[in-house]
């Protein structure tokens, strides 16, 4: 009891919730529930699959790292120029064993990607293989760049 009030009179009211407020913080570093990547190589929570984007003047080539789905399961959709992806990836785990730490993502996943007005929604294709989803959205022939011959 006398160590509580010595806490409470070393920090005061306020510097006690700020102690509450880091150990909650440091715990949710250490059990990996942060929002914030825990290494260079991680990624936020929310962001799976990883994305990758490429333009070329001719396409839009987007690449999603999503190891372990059925390609039936992927829905690929696009409207009002928003690339929608989502699905769900079933990760099967040992009921028996204790996780310290669980990086593989499972359960369902969106991701959403804002296109240029300049693409055509009806020639975009997708394929996946090997664990990648690869999506290729062309642009439309009049918005492409074009050499003008001068006389």
């Amino acid at each position: 009891m006398l160590e509580d009030l010595s806490l409470i009179t070393t920090f005061g009211t306020d510097g006690v919730f700020d102690e509450f407020r880091r150990l909650a913080n440091h715990m949710d570093q250490l059990l990996s529930y942060s929002s914030s990547p825990a290494s260079i190589r991680s990624v936020q929570r929310g962001s799976f699959p990883p994305m990758n984007v490429g333009a070329r003047p001719e396409q839009i080539d987007v690449y999603l790292f999503a190891a372990n789905l059925d390609a039936k399961s992927i829905d690929v959709s696009i409207q009002q120029n928003l690339l929608s992806v989502s699905g769900n990836r079933k990760v099967q785990t040992d009921q028996t064993a204790d996780y310290y730490r669980r990086e593989r993502f499972d359960g369902e996943f969106h991701r959403t990607l804002a296109l240029t007005e300049d693409v055509d929604p009806d020639r975009v294709r997708a394929s996946y293989q090997d664990g990648v989803l690869h999506i290729t959205i062309p642009r439309r022939e009049s918005a492409r760049p074009r050499q003008i011959k001068v006389n």
